[in-house]
């Protein structure tokens, strides 16, 4: 596990076994958990004929986080029947851990085929960089799930200090740290991952080196306020609902959202084992349309209550729909009086073509994991991204749903510019990531 030591995975959830749930994370226990099969359908309209699936359904994993709820509405509404996938799997997972675990054996060996996951993850699993068996396995990003929706939240204990986005007490704080002899002490969802480049980055372009003044540990998303609570962590990054969770509980707060970090920056993706995709194309395809049609759903306004109430369910998210609605629909409580209503910076899954998956976001992410020794320097990006990025696919699936008018003319965003006013071309990374202070590059 790059950069981290098997100690770091750290899982507590109030009172419950540490030994037991640190296992767990590291992947000691593989089986499935919390299997939703496919609810009451319509009859699969949308597949007949030479488009019909080769296979009648598909397993995939999600994780307790509102970016999964396309893969979920589109099980829950009957997106996977309509495409001929009637028998789709939608199994919860306990950690990015897992879900890593679980993709690596597949659903024909207990596991999973495919995954509501963090973009990084595809190409680090393709490049063997995370793989428990140390061998590529091979991945294909099919869809981008949403953009922004995450957040970085701080304890309690420095609500006094209303850290925000860009703000030299949290440097202050970190030295003060440092000076009684401990460590500002962030929590992140999976190394490598979208919530450790962005703490990883935040800490950075506030003076404070990730590498050297900061202990930077690993726990699930739905864990992170019961370890806030007892006290594992200073801060974390995370998705919603559990920063609005950690808000409405009064443990702690938000320092900003992840779309003033980067306005409508890339974050999860929807993936599959290669293996899967090329010996099932058009169940691949099938899959892709209902994602997308979800997704399309996911944004209207007019589904925001039944959305909520469909996820919040024990079997899904497990948590209120009040944690879930009010940051989805752009109003933020950020817990330290600070309170915004209908933000742009809520969570998107179809609009500012939210579902697409740009190469140029990729890319991004894996200069990111070379700064961090993640990839060693010598990755070829280019060829990487081609490799697991099927935007081509996205085209054909966007364009058989009628939604032709909304694929974008090419595959980068172009330039981007973040919260410090840092700019990320695509067409030069080294120059981007030349200019950065701190790293940790690997040969």
């Amino acid at each position: 596990m790059s950069q981290f030591s098997r100690r770091k995975f750290l899982l507590t959830a109030g009172g419950t076994a540490a030994a037991a749930l640190w296992l767990n994370a590291c992947g000691g226990n593989n089986a499935p958990t919390d299997t939703t099969g496919s609810t009451s359908t319509p009859a699969p309209s949308g597949a007949s004929g030479g488009d019909a699936p080769e296979v009648k359904g598909v397993t995939l994993g999600f994780i307790a986080l509102t970016d999964a709820a396309p893969v979920i509405i589109a099980l829950e509404k009957g997106m996977f029947a309509k495409y001929g996938l009637p028998e789709t799997k939608v199994v919860k997972q306990t950690s990015w851990a897992v879900t890593r675990d679980n993709l690596e054996l597949g659903s024909d060996r207990g596991g999973i085929d495919g995954a509501h996951i963090l973009s990084p993850m595809p190409y680090l699993l393709t490049a063997g960089a995370i793989t428990k068996s140390q061998q590529p396995l091979p991945m294909y990003i099919l869809a981008r799930l949403n953009t922004q929706g995450q957040a970085f939240s701080l304890s309690n204990e420095f609500l006094a200090e209303k850290v925000q986005l860009k703000d030299p007490k949290i440097k202050e704080i970190a030295d003060q740290k440092k000076a009684s002899g401990k460590l500002l002490k962030a929590a992140v969802t999976f190394p490598g991952g979208n919530h450790d480049l962005w703490m990883r980055y935040w800490l950075a372009a506030n003076g404070v080196d990730p590498t050297t003044e900061a202990d930077i540990v690993v726990i699930p998303p739905p864990q992170m306020v019961a370890n806030m609570q007892t006290g594992t962590m200073d801060a974390f990054c995370v998705g919603e609902p559990w920063n609005a969770r950690l808000v409405n509980k009064k443990l702690g707060y938000t320092a900003a959202v992840t779309g003033e970090f980067w306005k409508f920056h890339p974050e999860k993706a929807l993936t599959v084992r290669a293996d899967w995709a090329d010996k099932n194309p058009k169940a691949a395809m099938a899959l892709l349309k209902a994602v997308q049609e979800a997704q399309i759903w996911c944004e209207d306004p007019a589904n925001l209550d039944e959305l909520c109430k469909i996820t919040a369910q024990d079997k899904y998210f497990k948590t209120s729909i009040e944690d879930i609605k009010p940051r989805l629909q752009g109003d933020i409580d950020y817990g330290d009086g600070r309170v915004v209503k209908n933000s742009d910076l809520r969570m998107r899954f179809w609009s500012e073509n939210a579902s697409f998956p740009y190469k140029s976001h990729d890319l991004w992410f894996l200069t990111e994991d070379i700064r961090w020794g993640y990839l060693p320097a010598s990755t070829d990006t280019k060829a990487l991204v081609d490799k697991v990025n099927r935007s081509d696919l996205w085209r054909e699936a966007a364009k058989a749903i009628g939604r032709e008018q909304d694929i974008p003319a090419s595959d980068s965003r172009g330039v981007e510019t973040f919260f410090d006013g840092v700019t990320f071309d695509p067409e030069n990374p080294k120059a981007y990531l030349d200019g950065l202070k701190f790293k940790a590059i690997k040969a």
